[in-house]
């Protein structure tokens, strides 16, 4: 079946908790806790993107994308994920499409760049890369990677809105 890459329509809301809780249920790095960030960052009007994939038969995928704030002051800048895959459709490329789709957005919207936690080998494809000088506080600097979208990657410690302290 083809999948459409779609904007989030409030009918979604509660198949992207589903989905987000079963696609980190069984991750040994989660907090067991996105399903609750994507909806604080839906509250306090912090979804600056949010995309589903949809395969006509229901939500398998879904992204976020958030302002985050870097200390050197650069503005412009967005943390990408959670991202979320149902556990039964991985190793088919949604995640890529929602990747490509957001990005895409991004660009478009005027971002200057885009941060991301995570393997770098599969946020690399991606163009994702760890970028010295900018840095997420208590993360190894190899899971916190970058991408600027033609300006110069600021130096600085990125924050993340405080949605993603949420625990329920």
């Amino acid at each position: 079946m083809t999948i459409t890459i779609r904007n989030e329509q409030s009918t979604d809301i509660g198949a992207i908790s589903v989905l987000t809780e079963a696609a980190f249920r069984d991750e040994p790095h989660s907090s067991h806790t996105e399903q609750f960030i994507v909806d604080a960052l839906r509250r306090r009007g912090q979804l600056a993107i949010s995309l589903v994939a949809d395969d006509g038969g229901g939500i398998v995928g879904h992204v976020t994308v958030s302002p985050v704030t870097v200390s050197g002051g650069a503005a412009g800048w967005y943390g990408l994920g959670p991202i979320s895959v149902s556990p039964a459709r991985h190793k088919q490329g949604i995640g890529g499409q929602l990747m490509r789709e957001a990005l895409r957005m991004l660009r478009e919207q005027g971002a200057q760049g885009c941060v991301v936690l995570g393997d770098p080998a599969y946020y690399g494809r991606f163009g994702f890369r760890q970028q010295p000088g900018l840095v997420l506080p208590g993360i190894p600097a190899e899971y916190f990677q970058a991408q600027a979208f033609g300006a110069a990657t600021p130096l600085g410690e990125v924050a993340y809105d405080e949605a993603f302290n949420a625990i329920s």
